[in-house]
C-alpha cells in the first residue's frame, strides 16, 4: 500500500487525537500516506509527532449554518483537488455529509464514511428526524463504503434504506485495553488523583466524561448530584470535559456556576484512565450516542455504570449485568440508580467486574483497526486498481497520470 494517499476528515482535532489515532497509526504502519484534516486546534502537534500530516480545515464548525457550511464545503473540495487523495475517510455527522459530497465533487477515487452516531434517533419527531434521514441518504450515495460503530444504527440504516447491504458493514468501537486496565493504576496514584479533585478519604466519587453540552445529559447529571448529595453528603460528583461553545446546546457558564456546590469540574485531560480509576461509579446520561467511547473506557476500567437506555449505551452495558440503564432526560431515575449503587458496594463490584469482561470480549481497539485495514484492502483490489477509478492511484516513486 506504499504511496496510496488517505485522508481522514473530522470537525475538530480532538477527535483525531483521542478517537482515531489508533486507526491513523495502523494505516501509517501499513504503508499508507496518511493525512488528517480538521479545524486547527491544540492537538495537532500530537498528530505531527506521530508522523501524521495535518491540514487545517479553517471553515469547519460544529454548528450547522448554511453560509458557513457552503464555505466549508468549497474549502474541502479545494483541499481534495490540490492533494489528490486516493481515498477520503469521513467521520461524524457534519464532516460525513460535507466530506462525502466534497470528495466526489473533487474526483476522489474512493470514499469511506464511519457513522459514529446519527444526529437524530428513531424516536425523534419527524421535524428533526426526516431532514437528518434525507441528508444521510443523500450523502451515502457519494460513498463506496459505510462503516457503522453501532449495530442499532446499522440496522436502522438498512431498514430505512440509507445504504445497501453490499456497502454497509459493522465496524464497532473500542479502546486501548492495555492502557485502560485497572491494574495500571496503583492505590497511591488513585489517592493522589482523588486528592487533586478535593475528595476526602471515605468519600464516594461519581463521575462523567464528555463535552459540556445538553445532549450529554449534563442538566440531568447536575440535578442528580443535588438530589443524591442531599441524602448522601459523602458522595462527590466529578465532570470531566471541555466546553463546546460552538454548539447551540452548549452548557452556559451560569449553569456551571450553579452546579459548583455539588460538582467538581475538570477540563479535558490526557490522563483519563487515572481519572476513571478514581471514580467509584461512572455515569453517562446522554440523550443521543453512537457507541460511546467514554462508556467503553469506563467499562474497560471495571467501573459500575449508570447509562441511559439508548442505542449505543445498550451495546456497552446490559441492564443489571454490566450497569444500570435509565430513561434519558429523567433526573429522578438517574438519581435512584446512583443511590442504589452508592449504597451497595457488592453491586458495584459485581457490575464493574462484568463490565471489564465485556470490554475484553467486545471493545478491543485492535479489532477495529484490523477491520478498517481489511475494508481498505477489499476496496483497493487489483481489479479496482486497474479500472478507471484505480488509475488515479499512485505507488511510491511513480508519477500521477
Amino acid at each position: 500500500m506504499d504511496g496510496i494517499r488517505v485522508a481522514h476528515v473530522t470537525t475538530v482535532d480532538l477527535t483525531l487525537r483521542f478517537l482515531l489515532l489508533a486507526q491513523l497509526r495502523r494505516l501509517r504502519d501499513e504503508g499508507y500516506d496518511v493525512v488528517a484534516i480538521s479545524a486547527p486546534g491544540p492537538w495537532v502537534g500530537d498528530l505531527r509527532t506521530e508522523g501524521i500530516r495535518h491540514i487545517a480545515w479553517r471553515h469547519a464548525t460544529r454548528a450547522w449554518d448554511p453560509f458557513a457550511d457552503a464555505l466549508a464545503l468549497a474549502e474541502l473540495v479545494r483541499i481534495f483537488r490540490r492533494e489528490r487523495f486516493d481515498l477520503v475517510h469521513t467521520h461524524n455527522p457534519k464532516p460525513g455529509i460535507l466530506g462525502r459530497i466534497g470528495a466526489r465533487l473533487a474526483g476522489v477515487p474512493f470514499v469511506v464514511n464511519t457513522v459514529h452516531g446519527f444526529y437524530a434517533t428513531p424516536d425523534d419527531p419527524p421535524s428533526k428526524r426526516l431532514p437528518v434521514m434525507a441528508l444521510e441518504w443523500l450523502a451515502a450515495r457519494f460513498s463506496d463504503l459505510e462503516l457503522y460503530q453501532s449495530a442499532e444504527d446499522l440496522g436502522w440504516a438498512r431498514r430505512w434504506r440509507f445504504t445497501s447491504r453490499a456497502k454497509s458493514v459493522l465496524l464497532g468501537n473500542g479502546t486501548d485495553l492495555a492502557r485502560f486496565d485497572p491494574v495500571t493504576t496503583s492505590d497511591k496514584q488513585i489517592a493522589q488523583a482523588r486528592g487533586t479533585l478535593g475528595v476526602r478519604e471515605g468519600e464516594l466519587v461519581v463521575g462523567t466524561v464528555g463535552r459540556m453540552v445538553r445532549e450529554k445529559g449534563y442538566r440531568e447529571f447536575f440535578a442528580a448530584a443535588r438530589r443524591v448529595r442531599q441524602m448522601l453528603p459523602h458522595v462527590r460528583f466529578v465532570a470531566v470535559g471541555g466546553r463546546d461553545p460552538d454548539k447551540r446546546d452548549a452548557i452556559r457558564q451560569e449553569e456551571l456556576a450553579g452546579a459548583r456546590d455539588d460538582v467538581v469540574f475538570v477540563e479535558w485531560r490526557t490522563d483519563i484512565p487515572l481519572l476513571l480509576a478514581s471514580m467509584d461509579i461512572f455515569v453517562l446520561a446522554s440523550w443521543r450516542e453512537g457507541l460511546p467511547r467514554s462508556a467503553i473506557e469506563a467499562a474497560a476500567m471495571g467501573k459500575a455504570m449508570v447509562l441511559t437506555d439508548i442505542r449505543g449505551c445498550r451495546e456497552v452495558a446490559r441492564h443489571g449485568v454490566e450497569g444500570i440503564l435509565v430513561p434519558p432526560r429523567d433526573a429522578e431515575r438517574l438519581s435512584q440508580a446512583i443511590l442504589a449503587l452508592a449504597r451497595d458496594p457488592e453491586l458495584r463490584r459485581r457490575l464493574g467486574k462484568a463490565a471489564r469482561s465485556r470490554a475484553l470480549e467486545r471493545f478491543d481497539e485492535l479489532q477495529v483497526t484490523d477491520n478498517v485495514v481489511a475494508r481498505y484492502r477489499d476496496l483497493l483490489t487489483p481489479e479496482a486498481l486497474g479500472n478507471g477509478r484505480g488509475a488515479f492511484l499512485r505507488r511510491a516513486g511513480s508519477e500521477r497520470a
